[in-house]
């Protein structure tokens, strides 16, 4: 691999300072780096970040490559200044078995766009009656440490008691969708005024507290790590603080759309809005981003889950859950937590990659960029502003909330272990 010079660049939001990438590695940090030889990146007034890391990806592939595909979700994430996405157990057939988290982990070799890095679902078909292979997909190619039945609660309190207790012989983590089943049946949307007056199924907070509560009781129980997918509520915040508070190994994350978007969008009744959970209250906003900037949320997380058109395009009621979002994610946090002063660029490589590398125990990433460490990095241009065009996109689906929104921030470079997968904010 030739040399490449980041000149210029404000590391994490600090000084203005030189990176050499050579080969795999960050060779030097400094100023006034020089190399023969050297591609030089001109980056003035841009963010150098270590590459982001996502805890929570849909990419579909075995089952669903309609809406999605492990190379078109690793171009998205690529595009999103991702070097590294966790890929979720719900597809067809399930992620249960060492060969099926096998082979998404082989397709993601293929890839080459960002590492991807299965994770096995809990139970066996998802269904939550029977622990899956957590051992065997741990023991394979693929190294699975978290695992998750994602889109479906472990409702069965002695299934997660086991579970936890299983994965703690590999330093594992549970990753729970905390819903308990039987307050959301016929759910639509935020249980709360809008949904009173818009005469549709509520979907009360309590039914992902009643399950956070219940989970990290259990995690200090048996002394095991827990990992609170997609939290929602002021509510579940409050839990997850207290549990912090205990000392238990309780972890959390919050996706994009939860820091921005609010329950009062169902209003226009058009199914981009329609997610699992729930868009919330503005209350509930406002305490998700105050959890982040103080750390009782960890990460962000995208949960981006494509869909084709058709399961979109058609009335509320009918319509699948989800939102794309490996392409903006890094925007919406600017907007949301940098650009309101809520958190600094070192704070977005905390949620945004120490943090969650960290969590899913993904060795490679969430580094320092420092020398000696591998060359996974992002490059921010946060001047920039412009509307979103989903048209553009790499992911296979169009399924996003911020059409036409205007967003700040754009991605300009992404490297994968010192070689380009974005350029000028387009594929390499």
């Amino acid at each position: 691999m030739s040399k490449i010079i980041v000149r210029g660049a404000r590391i994490l939001g600090g000084e203005p300072g030189d990176v050499l990438i050579d080969g795999e590695t960050i060779a030097e940090v400094g100023t006034g780096i020089d190399a023969a030889g050297a591609t030089v990146i001109e980056a003035e007034g841009q963010i150098l970040l270590p590459g982001l890391v996502d805890l929570h990806t849909h990419l579909r592939e075995p089952g669903r490559e309609d809406s999605e595909t492990v190379l078109t979700g690793t171009k998205a994430a690529a595009v999103g200044g991702f070097t590294a996405v966790h890929a979720m157990a719900n597809t067809f057939p399930v992620a249960d078995t060492a060969g099926v988290v096998e082979q998404v982990w082989r397709l993601g070799k293929e890839s080459g766009y960002c590492d991807v890095q299965p994770v096995g679902a809990v139970t066996v078909g998802l269904a939550g009656k029977q622990l899956a292979e957590l051992g065997a997909m741990h023991d394979s190619a693929a190294g699975v440490k978290v695992f998750s039945d994602d889109g479906k609660c472990v409702d069965d309190a002695v299934i997660m008691r086991r579970a936890l207790e299983y994965v703690k012989a590999f330093d594992g983590v549970v990753a729970q969708h905390a819903q308990e089943p039987r307050l959301t049946e016929g759910a639509q949307m935020n249980e709360g005024i809008v949904s009173a007056e818009l005469g549709l199924g509520g979907w009360p907070a309590v039914a992902e507290e009643s399950i956070i509560a219940r989970d990290v009781l259990l995690a200090a129980h048996v002394g095991s790590r827990v990992h609170i997918c997609h939290l929602s509520t002021a509510g579940s915040v409050e839990i997850v603080r207290w549990a912090k508070s205990k000392g238990w190994n309780v972890t959390a994350e919050v996706t994009p759309h939860h820091l921005l978007l609010t329950d009062e969008l169902v209003r226009t009744y058009n199914p981009v809005y329609k997610v699992n959970p729930p868009l919330r209250t503005e209350a509930d906003v406002l305490a998700l981003r105050e959890a982040l900037a103080d750390g009782t949320i960890d990460c962000v997380a995208t949960d981006h889950a494509p869909h084709p058109h058709e399961d979109k395009d058609c009335e509320w009621a009918a319509a699948a859950m989800g939102m794309v979002g490996l392409e903006t994610a890094l925007s919406v946090v600017q907007q949301t937590m940098v650009d309101t002063g809520l958190m600094d660029w070192a704070g977005v490589a905390d949620r945004m990659s120490f943090r969650p590398a960290a969590i899913g125990r993904l060795d490679g990433h969430g580094r320092p960029v420092s020398a000696g460490e591998p060359a996974n990095l992002t490059l921010v241009d946060p001047a920039y502003r412009g509307a979103v065009d989903p048209a553009g996109f790499a992911s296979r689906s169009r399924n996003t909330p911020y059409e036409g929104r205007e967003l700040p921030g754009r991605v300009t470079h992404t490297f994968l272990r010192g070689r380009a997968t974005v350029v000028d904010g387009k594929l390499a």
